[in-house]
């Protein structure tokens, strides 16, 4: 098991495939952990030097006290990314991760080749939107809004297979509180329009046509700041990783590949 140090908090890190393949890094979603592409991997290319890690405050990475920032989630990236010593990065950011990719491509374009934003936005929501969930997760808890949350993350068809949809709830509600909250904290104060608008590496923005979180209309318009290419995936909520892996592996590898990644 990898582990590497940042700004005091010892994040947990996996790394498959060779150490000479092309590297492609993941960032997962708020309330999730690195098993989120799980059902995805399977559909890449072979050959790829796999990278993904717990943010703080999620999966087996240690969970400092509420709030973070959104400065402080991208050095954690960034430290896992000169720990591991990687360049030419195809980064693939699902909702908080798409913040942090975002972060990264305008902080090191040196490292960075590629970019995928799945189901995120420059911005996400209001300040005074994540302040009340805040709230409502102090007095209640995650479980409080756990319905809530995975009518977002899934489509209907998803939602209504309890057998399926069991270890999402299980993933969402044994996250630390204070690990959902410092990211809460962190998307309220994230706005990347105007460091996107400058971007000039290849970017791929997709986002499930059932999303409720970050709708298409919202990814569409943060895919135009940067001229990125953009994709609806039909029949998918928030997390079309888990509900569509196929579509979405064919989708990215696809565009490693015209980016000359593989």
């Amino acid at each position: 098991m990898k582990t590497v140090t940042s700004n005091g908090a010892v994040l947990h890190v996996q790394v498959d495939g060779p150490d000479t393949g092309p590297v492609v890094m993941f960032a997962n979603s708020l309330g999730t952990d690195l098993r989120v592409w799980d059902p995805l991997l399977p559909h890449m290319p072979k050959g790829l030097r796999i990278v993904r890690f717990d943010k703080r405050g999620h999966g087996l990475s240690d969970c400092p006290d509420a709030p973070y920032d959104m400065d402080t989630l991208v050095s954690d990236a960034e430290a896992v990314i000169d720990a591991l010593g990687l360049q030419d990065i195809a980064f693939v950011g699902l909702s908080i991760g798409g913040l942090i990719g975002q972060g990264l491509a305008a902080r090191r374009p040196d490292v960075m080749k590629a970019l995928v934003l799945m189901d995120t936005a420059a911005k996400i929501g209001s300040p005074e939107m994540w302040a009340e969930r805040i709230a409502g997760l102090r007095s209640g808890g995650i479980d409080s809004m756990a319905d809530a949350i995975l009518d977002r993350w899934f489509a209907p068809e998803m939602r209504d297979d309890a057998t399926r949809l069991a270890p999402w709830r299980h993933m969402l509600t044994r996250t630390p509180i204070e690990g959902y909250i410092g990211c809460c904290a962190a998307i309220a104060g994230a706005d990347f329009t105007e460091s996107t608008r400058t971007l000039t590496l290849p970017v791929m923005a997709m986002a499930g046509s059932e999303d409720g979180s970050t709708t298409p209309e919202l990814v569409e318009a943060t895919a135009k700041l940067c001229n990125a290419t953009f994709h609806v995936i039909s029949d998918a909520g928030h997390l079309p990783c888990v509900e569509a892996p196929r579509k979405v592996g064919a989708l990215v590898s696809d565009f490693i590949k015209e980016v000359g990644h593989v």
